[in-house]
């Protein structure tokens, strides 16, 4: 099995333009992905946030945004499963996140690609995959119930 990209897809029942919405608007992103970010997604800005997530209310988050076209793709860079307070994950290079959004039918087929795990560091590499690996997968239920 590969290690260094999560791929995962859902077929969504809403159009592009709500899933787009879910996505890009800092508030539903919270809702959908249990954080609360503190403003807006900017390109090439980088946006804070802590998780609301239960077990993980100490966590926060940065995403910074690569790619923002109109209901096609977002995608942003982040530490991935950075859990340990006292580890400086500013010093690891970021995986990158990607969401695709093609039509399909009347709803919308959503890829989340998340790449770049074998630049982490060797120690918490294949932890990080496995976390995120099973997160997204929760995530992408999440997206669904929420977008309807």
């Amino acid at each position: 099995m590969e290690q260094s990209r999560i791929e995962k897809h859902v077929d969504l029942k809403s159009p592009p333009s709500r899933v787009w919405k879910a996505l890009t608007d800092h508030k539903e992103f919270g809702q959908w992905f249990g954080c609360t970010m503190e403003g807006p997604f900017v390109l090439g800005k980088t946006t804070r946030g802590k998780l609301t997530y239960p077990g993980f209310e100490h966590l926060q988050l940065a995403v910074n945004v690569k790619e923002m076209r109109a209901e096609h793709l977002f995608s942003f860079t982040w530490h991935p499963y950075a859990i340990d307070p006292a580890v400086d994950y500013e010093q690891e290079v970021p995986t990158l996140v990607e969401f695709r959004l093609e039509t399909a039918g009347s709803g919308t087929h959503l890829v989340v690609t998340e790449s770049g795990f074998e630049k982490l560091p060797a120690n918490r590499r294949l932890e990080a995959f496995r976390m995120n690996e099973e997160g997204w997968i929760e995530q992408l239920e999440n997206i669904a119930q929420y977008v309807g």
